[in-house]
Formats: C-alpha cells, structure tokens, sequence
C-alpha cells in the first residue's frame, strides 16, 4: 500500500497523465459532479456520485459502427474501429465498479463486443471508498461493500490522505509508475476508516433493504403479480432511470444518411419507451404496465437467472435520486418483496 498527500494531490494527476488520458468527477457548470478529462487546475468532485455513471467509458452513449458507401448497386463497407486509446477512469465508486461486473456479463460473453473488449482492456479503473454514503445508497443489499472497492487500483481518503493499494496487474504496473509521487504506508488508518464507513451503511435509511424474495426461477411468483397496476401507474415512460443507471445495456441501432453514405450507429435505448423493440408486426409490450413490469423484472429476476444469481442492480441510488414521480426499485422490491 502506497499514499500521496491530498494536499499534493495534483502531481499523481499529473503523473497518471503523462502517458495516457486521466478522467475524474468534475463539478460542471451546474454544481453537478461528472466525468471529465482532467487538466491542471481541474480539481476533483467531492460529491458521492456523478449524474450518470461511467459505464459510458465502456459502453458509450452513441457510437459509429460502421459506414457505407453506395454505387449502384454496389456496397462498400468502411471498417471504422479504431485502438482504443489507453485511460484511467478515477475516483470509481464500489457500486459502479461492481457494475462493470455486469456488463461483462453481457458484452464479454461469445459473440464478444469487440469495441466494449478493446475499452475494457485499454482501460484502468481506479476506485474510492464512500467515505460519506448518503441517504439513497443501498449497494449493501446486493452484496456491496462500499468500504471495499474493488478496481485496479482501491484507494481510501482519511487523515488529509489519499492511500492507494493495487488489486490487478493493471494496477499494479500503474501504482509502479507513481512510485516518484507516492510512498510507502502501513494500512492502519485504512482499516479504521472501512470501519466507519461500514458503520455509516448500517445506519442509512435503506439499510434494511434485502434482495432475498428476488433472484432466478421467480418469474411465474412475479409476473402477474397484480401490484404492477399501481406501482406502474404514475411513470411517465422518461426514461431517466435507465439513463442514469450503472447496468442497463440496451440499444438500439440505427442507419443515417448523410447525403455522402451511411453511417450505422448505436446509441442507449430504454425498455421504458413505447417504441422499444418495434417492428413492423407492432410491440410485444403495449401498455406502460408491462413496460414498467420489464425493466424491474430484468433486474430482480431474469438477469440474475442467467447470471449464476447476480442482480442487475448494484444500489448506486441514482434512480431514486433522479425520478421525477419518486417511483423506483427499492419502492418496487419493498411492495413485492413485502408479500413473501
């Protein structure tokens, strides 16, 4: 284990960034913490989370697939990946860490994501503990221990220090590099401060929240549960929670012509949306209700049944914090949850 003063906490930027991109929460504009690239004199988010989280690293919000050029009836097809350059994500929260978990799950597995790979392997997360969880944090209930980051790298702030231990190759190589700006340290305020931040999760309002009614070989005990009716009944269809969420990994694919050629393209969808998995037969899901019913269902049930029992949901809180009608999967889980 290694530490560097907060106080000269700009310098280990600075060495993280001279030979590869370093992003961070930022405050934007608006006060809210996002993830930027940093550049001297950008100064690190004290805030718990960032408006969405940065699984866009991995899985960006929009993306070129491919282009085409057409001649006749003749088609090229132009190859636009490109290596992905080498990046740190830093200041990574143990929910959104665990999230990458689940997305691998998805993009990983054969056929593997070949532009999802190519971030992942380029990419070097460095995570912090949650020294201030708050009031909508529940990452415990799936088994989260926000003092326990995982990550290549875990780090920890107490004491006007930052302490820094390595958990992977990747990380390993990097706390290597730091060696100029970083020294040795024993892990005795660490350890206290794991203490008292499981200490703070255990005194959170949804402390209390437990996942154990969920989980794979539930969807006939679920499914026509008739309390979808009224907790469905007030969703706008926004969409917002599955934006502001760690997990989802929905998309739609689409082709825009430029007047030049064609350039396919991804971009997040929602199973929120009416128009979700349209075709020309129409939509298997017509009604709210049964949108609303899909996205919790794919959470507490179907992923965890394909997942070796895994939830889709890692308790980062975002959705509670973000619905505009204060409906999300804690209220979800207490009133289904509630009944078994």
């Amino acid at each position: 284990m290694r530490k560097c003063s907060l106080s000269k906490i700009d310098l280990l930027f600075a060495e993280i960034a001279k030979t590869q991109s370093l992003y961070m929460p930022i405050d934007g504009a608006d006060g809210r913490a996002v993830y930027s690239k940093w550049q001297a004199g950008k100064a690190w988010s004290s805030a718990l989370n960032t408006v969405k989280s940065p699984k866009n690293f991995f899985f960006p919000h929009t993306e070129e697939l491919a282009n085409f050029k057409t001649a006749g009836k003749t088609i090229e097809i132009i190859d636009v990946r490109a290596e992905a350059e080498d990046f740190v994500v830093f200041g990574v929260r143990a929910c959104d860490a665990k999230s990458f978990d689940i997305l691998d799950r998805v993009f990983l597995t054969d056929p593997v994501d070949s532009f999802y790979a190519s971030r992942r392997e380029h990419g070097v997360i460095i995570t912090t503990a949650c020294n201030r969880p708050t009031e909508t944090c529940f990452c415990t209930t799936f088994g989260i221990d926000a003092a326990e980051p995982a990550g290549d790298i875990s780090t920890w702030k107490t004491g006007g220090e930052l302490y820094l231990k390595a958990n992977t190759e990747k990380g390993e190589a990097l706390l290597a590099a730091l060696e100029g700006v970083t020294e040795a340290a024993d892990d005795a305020a660490v350890r206290a401060e794991k203490e008292n931040i499981r200490k703070i999760m255990k005194k959170l309002p949804l402390a209390d929240v437990k996942a154990d009614a969920f989980g794979g070989g539930k969807t006939k005990q679920y499914f026509d549960d008739p309390a979808w009716a009224a907790l469905s009944e007030s969703c706008l269809g926004c969409g917002t929670c599955t934006f502001v969420c760690p997990t989802c990994q929905c998309y739609d694919v689409k082709d825009f012509n430029t007047g030049r050629g064609i350039i396919r393209f991804r971009c997040w969808d929602s199973c929120m949306y009416s128009d979700f998995t349209l075709m020309a037969h129409g939509n298997n899901r017509n009604s709210q209700k049964e949108r609303f019913r899909q996205r919790f269902m794919q959470k507490l049930v179907y992923y965890p049944e394909n997942n070796d029992g895994i939830f889709g949901c890692v308790g980062c809180g975002r959705c509670l914090a973000k619905c505009p009608i204060s409906m999300n999967i804690v209220k979800v889980m207490k009133t289904l949850g509630g009944k078994n």
